[in-house]
């Protein structure tokens, strides 16, 4: 018994993470809006130059693995803290407890 009162969080801790979830939420509605604008430049390029854009493509990647980093932070699926608490992520998203593999 004493052993789930040792390992349950604190109240303190409760708290923290609601005050980080709230801090998230809004760099994920951000982070969405500038996947929107990204979308519409991809768009535009391939419309007028008739290919996509190389950049756009990376930096689209990329963004789409924050939100899913933030996503799992939100929904308790992870406990490290996305961007600007880590580095800025690269390539595809890595599944929870999976490390990523360097070829």
């Amino acid at each position: 018994m004493n052993t789930e009162i040792e390992n349950a969080p604190n109240e303190r801790t409760i708290w923290n993470r609601g005050l980080y979830i709230l801090i998230f939420a809004f760099c994920l509605w951000l982070a969405k809006f500038v996947a929107f604008v990204v979308v519409v430049f991809q768009f535009v390029s391939v419309l007028f130059t008739g290919s996509t854009n190389a950049k756009l493509l990376v930096f689209g990647q990329s963004l789409s693995t924050y939100q899913y980093q933030v996503m799992l932070f939100l929904t308790f699926n992870s406990e490290v803290h996305p961007y600007p608490l880590t580095d800025w992520p690269e390539g595809a998203p890595v599944p929870p407890g999976d490390t990523p593999s360097h070829s």
